[in-house]
């Protein structure tokens, strides 16, 4: 499609044809389409995203104590969370290429057995230099895990089931900062150790999800996939020149889609760290400054979060993607007024379903990414232009805090600036990135995710070969099945 033809499909492109054969379809079928297997897969996914969020919080949540701890400032322990964001993306191509080339199943496993390590690690740090260097390394392998996850999650799911399934699995992180959340009211004031009791806590459950990844085999997408490469030898291939000839390929076929991708990510990622880094300095100028209101209000921000992660992504499946992310930007740009205007319960409300709109918006970004990145590199791309666009937003706290002295309160109020008004300021204009981004991207909701070069040549191979008996064939099949597996 030229450049011109792709144009003029932008409106009409919104609502993709297939999806009015749909309207009548039962969401609950989004259910009935998963057996055991598919479960497991989502589950596996969904976990090791959800403790990845966990072992990251660990610090946000924390951050006075380590600092008192090591006699420093909070904004010099505030380096341990940005180092982790800038490393991130080398963890995501590390990672992703070796996921995609060996498997995701021993690489994530390795990823998640890290993960332990270094939470151990973390608690017995005996001064900041430690502190960050154990921070640079957790960047890393918190960088590796998005895009094997997605990959676990949902390169087997059902067609109608992906869009509920993308949404749920996104609020992981949510999940997972709430978890955070509650364990640290448990463990950090009540413990001896303090901070450090809740690193060591959270080095228990990757050794749990390490062992249910050993225990899984691959996905039947992943396995096809391998075949394909197989029946073509390229696994008989060198390793190097296998590598250079892929990334050649991949920089040829894929390189605009990919350069798309890291935008979208910039523009999602500046969404939910613009949105939530000063929430709780809003929530303290405008609600209140007692440490249990300020939980409460969080707490049901992120009750929103999931609820509309879930919520929209599943809706993406009937509107389409890219209609379903508009929808939820205009929707939260309606909100924003809220955060000026309102107090107290009302404010509130507004936290809720901003936080529904933006997470609604990430909702469908986890689908959406996975039908859009090329099935031979989908944890490299998926995972790459994620953490690519976080290490870009990475400065969203520091623009809104440099902003924020522009915008004084008068003397005696509960916070020196106006949070609130910095907060609706970036928003805007993040909002409105985002609606131009998605509108002029590409779609393929329902994309089958096995569909690619390497699995149209094995189809070829076969076509070819076809006075070979079929289940000979079919053999062939299950035994390279089976040694991937």
């Amino acid at each position: 499609m030229d450049a011109t033809t792709y144009a003029k499909t932008r409106v009409s492109s919104l609502v993709p044809r297939n999806v009015a054969g749909q309207q009548g379809r039962s969401p609950w079928r989004a259910f009935a389409a998963m057996d055991a297997r598919k479960w497991n897969y989502f589950g596996l996914g969904f976990w090791s995203w959800a403790w990845d969020a966990f072992d990251f919080f660990v610090v946000s949540l924390t951050i006075d104590n380590i600092a008192e701890d090591f006699d420093k400032k909070v904004t010099a322990i505030s380096w341990g969370i940005t180092v982790t964001l800038m490393l991130r993306s080398v963890g995501a191509i590390l990672f992703g290429l070796a996921a995609d080339k060996y498997g995701r199943k021993w690489p994530m496993a390795f990823n998640l057995f890290l993960f332990s390590v270094l939470e151990i690690g973390l608690g017995f740090c005996r001064n900041f230099k430690e502190f960050l260097a154990v921070r640079a390394l957790f960047g890393i392998a918190m960088g590796g895990i998005y895009g094997m996850a997605n990959a676990t999650a949902l390169e087997d799911i059902p067609t109608e089931a992906r869009g509920f399934f993308g949404g749920a699995l996104q609020q992981a992180y949510a999940l997972g900062y709430l978890v955070a959340s509650a364990f640290n009211r448990a463990l950090t004031p009540t413990t001896s150790h303090g901070w450090r009791s809740l690193a060591w806590f959270s080095a228990g459950p990757p050794i749990l999800i390490m062992v249910w990844r050993i225990c899984t085999p691959e996905t039947d997408t992943f396995l096809r996939l391998q075949a394909a490469k197989r029946a073509n030898q390229e696994l008989n291939e060198p390793l190097m020149r296998r590598f250079l000839r892929e990334g050649k390929n991949a920089a040829r076929s894929h390189g605009v889609l990919f350069v798309y991708l890291v935008l979208l990510m910039t523009g999602a990622n500046f969404l939910s760290h613009g949105s939530q880094d000063v929430a709780k300095l809003v929530i303290k100028q405008k609600i209140s400054t007692n440490p249990n209101g300020i939980t409460v209000a969080l707490i049901l921000s992120n009750v929103g979060a999931i609820c509309g992660g879930m919520a929209l992504g599943l809706a993406s499946d009937f509107v389409g993607r890219r209609l379903m992310m508009i929808i939820a930007c205009c929707v939260g740009l309606a909100i924003l007024p809220a955060y000026l205007y309102a107090k107290h319960a009302n404010l509130i409300a507004g936290l809720f379903f901003e936080q529904f709109c933006v997470q609604g918006f990430w909702g469908v970004i986890a689908v959406h990414l996975i039908e859009l990145a090329p099935p031979e590199y989908r944890t490299f791309v998926v995972g790459t232009a994620y953490q690519l666009g976080n290490l870009v937003s990475s400065a969203s706290a520091t623009i809104e805090t440099e902003l924020a002295p522009k915008f004084p309160l008068p003397k005696g109020s509960k916070t020196p600036y106006d949070y609130a008004r910095v907060m609706v300021y970036f928003l805007l204009v993040v909002y409105a990135y985002l609606l131009v981004v998605v509108f002029v991207g590409p779609e393929k909701r329902g994309l089958a995710l096995n569909t690619s070069k390497d699995t149209e040549a094995i189809d070829q191979l076969e076509r070819k070969h076809a006075d070979v008996d079929a289940d000979s064939v079919d053999e062939k099949h299950q035994a390279t099945t089976r040694e991937y597996a």
